[in-house]
C-alpha cells in the first residue's frame, strides 16, 4: 500500500469519525438518537451529496471499486464495527426483569411478538416480493427478513432513550428492556435462518437445494444452541482458572479473543457473523456469577468506549454512505412499509398489553416503544443486504424506517413525561432522575450497562 493510499485512507477515516461523532452529538442535543447523526454523516460523504457534486474526490477517498485498498480497509472496519456492536448488545443480555414484570413479559413475548411476526409474514405473501429481492434470489429469505424487520426492537436505542429521560429506575423501563433482550435473541435466530437459506440458494441448484438448506439450518441451530447453553459456563470456568493468565492479567485481550474465536468458528461453519458476535457477548457475561460481573465490567467498558467512539460510528456512517438516495430510494416503498409495519406492531402489542392487564395510555406507551427498531433494524438491513437477500431500495427503506421509528419513540416518551402523564398507571406520574449510570457504550445509540439498570429497576 503506497504512502498516497495510506494518506487518503487516513483522511477518509478522519472524515468518517469526526463527522459521525460531531453530527451524533448534535443529534443528541436535538433529543434524537445519536445513530441519526452518525448515518447523516455517511449520507453527506456518500453518493447522495459528495459523490454527486464531486465524484472524483469521493472515489479517491473511499475507493471506486471493491478491489481498491481503501475500499477493502473501509469494508473491514464496517464489518468490525457491526460485530462489535452486536458483541456489546449480547454482553447486555442478562437478567433485567423484576417479578412483577414476568406476566406482561410473557404476554408480549408469547403473543405480541409472534403475532406481529406472522401478521407481517401473511401480508408479505400478498406483496410483489420480487421487487424487494436481492442477488441471492431467495423468496423465502426475503419473506423472513421482512417479517423480522416488522418485529425487531432496539435494545440500545430504547435503553439510551430511558437513560437520557432519567426513567431507567421505572418499572416501564425494566419491562421494555427485558422484552427487548429476550425478543432479539429469538429474532436474530430467525435472521440466521434467513441468511442460511439465502446462502444455500446461491450454493445449490435443482434437487440439491433442499438438502443444502437443511444442512445450513442444522448447523446454524446447533451453533446457537451450543452458544446459549454450553459455552457460557465453559467460558466462566476458563476465565476463573488460575492458569488462564490472560483472563486475570489481560482481561481485555481475553475478552477480544473470545469475541474473535466465536466469529472465526462461525465463518468456518457459514453461520451469520453478526449473530455469532451477539452470542459471544452473551457467552462472556453469561458464565459469570456474583462479583465476577464486576471483574468483567472494566474490560467490557473499555472495549465499549473505544468501539463506541470509533468503530461503531464508522459502521453507522458507512451505512449512511451506502444509502444512495439519488437512485436506491423509493418513497412509496418507504411509506408503505413504515405505515404498514407500524400498524401491525401497534395492533399486536396493543392486544398483548390489554390481555396483560394494561389499559389506555399504558398500552400506547408500550406499543410505541416496541416499534423503535433502531440499531438492530439497521443491522438487520445491513446483514440482509450483504447476504444478497434484499435489494438496495429495500435496504434504504429498512434503514430509514429504523431511524424514523426510533425518533418517534423518543419524541413520544419525552412528550408524555413533560405532560406529567404516567408511563404505566400503576407507577403514577414519572419523576425523572438525573442519569447517573455509566453507559456500557458511551455513544447515545449504542447501549448501556444493564446490570446496573437491573439494580435500579428491582430496587
Amino acid at each position: 500500500m503506497s504512502t498516497e493510499t495510506v494518506g487518503g485512507l487516513a483522511l477518509a477515516l478522519l472524515l468518517l469519525i469526526a463527522g459521525a461523532n460531531l453530527l451524533g452529538h448534535l443529534a443528541v442535543r436535538l433529543r434524537q438518537p445519536k445513530v441519526v447523526g452518525e448515518i447523516l454523516a455517511g449520507i453527506l460523504l456518500g453518493p447522495s451529496l459528495l459523490g454527486l457534486v464531486a465524484p472524483g474526490v469521493a472515489a479517491d477517498l473511499f475507493g471506486s471499486r471493491d478491489g481498491d485498498p481503501s475500499a477493502t480497509v473501509l469494508g473491514f472496519l464496517y464489518h468490525l464495527g457491526l460485530l462489535l456492536l452486536m458483541f456489546i448488545s449480547g454482553a447486555s443480555a442478562r437478567e433485567v426483569l423484576s417479578k412483577e414484570n414476568r406476566k406482561p413479559t410473557a404476554w408480549i413475548l408469547g403473543l405480541g411478538t409472534p403475532l406481529r411476526f406472522f401478521l407481517a409474514l401473511a401480508v408479505a405473501l400478498l406483496l410483489p416480493i420480487h421487487e424487494l429481492t436481492g442477488t441471492a434470489g431467495s423468496r423465502p429469505a426475503v419473506l423472513l427478513v421482512l417479517a423480522v424487520a416488522a418485529s425487531v426492537m432496539s435494545i440500545p436505542v430504547i435503553t439510551k432513550i430511558f437513560y437520557d429521560l432519567g426513567i431507567l429506575h421505572t418499572r416501564f423501563a425494566s419491562l421494555m428492556i427485558g422484552v427487548a433482550v429476550l425478543e432479539d435473541i429469538v429474532l436474530w435466530g430467525v435472521l440466521a435462518l434467513a441468511t442460511a437459506i439465502a446462502s444455500a440458494t446461491m450454493a445449490a441448484a435443482g434437487g440439491a437445494l433442499a438438502g443444502t438448506v437443511i444442512g445450513h439450518v442444522v448447523i446454524n441451530a446447533a451453533y446457537v444452541i451450543l452458544a446459549i447453553t454450553v459455552m457460557p459456563p465453559i467460558l466462566g470456568r476458563l476465565s476463573r482458572s488460575r492458569w488462564n493468565v490472560l483472563a486475570h492479567h489481560a482481561p481485555i485481550a481475553w475478552t477480544i479473543m473470545v469475541f474473535l474465536g466465536y466469529v472465526a468458528v462461525a465463518a468456518a461453519l457459514d453461520v451469520t457473523l453478526a449473530f455469532a458476535a451477539f452470542l459471544a457477548g452473551f457467552g462472556v457475561i453469561g458464565g459469570m456469577h456474583g462479583t465476577e460481573h464486576d471483574r468483567l465490567r472494566a474490560p467490557l467498558n473499555a472495549i465499549s468506549h473505544v468501539s463506541g467512539s470509533i468503530f461503531i460510528p464508522i459502521y453507522f456512517a458507512i451505512v449512511g454512505y451506502r444509502l444512495d438516495l439519488t437512485e436506491g430510494f423509493s418513497p412509496v416503498m418507504l411509506l408503505a412499509f413504515l405505515l404498514g409495519s407500524t400498524l401491525i406492531v401497534l395492533l399486536s402489542i396493543g392486544l398483548a398489553a390489554r390481555l396483560a392487564g394494561f389499559r389506555g395510555l399504558d398500552t400506547g406507551n408500550l406499543a410505541i416503544t416496541c416499534n423503535a427498531r433502531g440499531g438492530p433494524g439497521i443491522v438487520l438491513a445491513s446483514v440482509a443486504f450483504d447476504a444478497g437477500i434484499i435489494n438496495a431500495p429495500f435496504f434504504t427503506t429498512l434503514v430509514l424506517t429504523a431511524v424514523l421509528t426510533s425518533q418517534a419513540c423518543g419524541v413520544w416518551l419525552d412528550f408524555v413525561i413533560r405532560k406529567g402523564w404516567p408511563l404505566l398507571s400503576s407507577e403514577g406520574p414519572v419523576q425523572p432522575r438525573p442519569p447517573t449510570l455509566e453507559p456500557l457504550v458511551e455513544p447515545a445509540s449504542n447501549g448501556i450497562d444493564l446490570s446496573r439498570t437491573a439494580d435500579r429497576s428491582n430496587g
